[in-house]
């Protein structure tokens, strides 16, 4: 049981890397804004991007996640993703590197998507902008005499 409880929450060394580069980023730009030196808000802006892509890259080689809880075992910030290889499904970073995943298919044993309505709610729950509207025939409307 870690210090959270018993949760995922994602911490990797591609998450703690983006988020360091990125709060870095922000207090240049923002002394650098404050201070009224164009130097420090590009320096600022570069880390950011450097933040993105050092994310991204770190997120390819495995040292990122894919979207979903992982088992317990997988949750200590040091362990790889064996699956970030041939691409994660949905992954918006795996597909802008070309790598699609396997259609349909977890790129991990243990991964389980979110129930929604294109992947089987369970019976009763409804998910979506139509949750509770029923799909069947609609009963005419009467208007009062205008």
């Amino acid at each position: 049981m870690s210090v959270h409880g018993d949760v995922d929450l994602g911490h990797t060394v591609a998450g703690w890397t983006g988020t360091t580069l990125a709060g870095v980023g922000c207090a240049s730009a923002g002394a650098g804004l404050c201070l009224g030196l164009a130097r420090g808000v590009w320096l600022g802006a570069l880390l950011l991007v450097a933040a993105v892509l050092a994310t991204w890259i770190l997120h390819l080689t495995g040292w990122g996640k894919p979207s979903g809880p992982r088992p317990a075992d997988q949750w200590d910030w040091r362990v790889r993703d064996s699956g970030a290889r041939h691409g994660h499904p949905r992954c918006v970073g795996c597909h802008l590197a070309g790598r699609r995943g396997a259609a349909g298919k977890a790129s991990h044993p243990h991964h389980s998507p979110v129930p929604g309505p294109l992947s089987g709610s369970p019976a009763g729950i409804e998910h979506g902008p139509r949750a509770g509207v029923e799909d069947g025939p609609r009963a005419p409307r009467v208007h009062a005499g205008r």
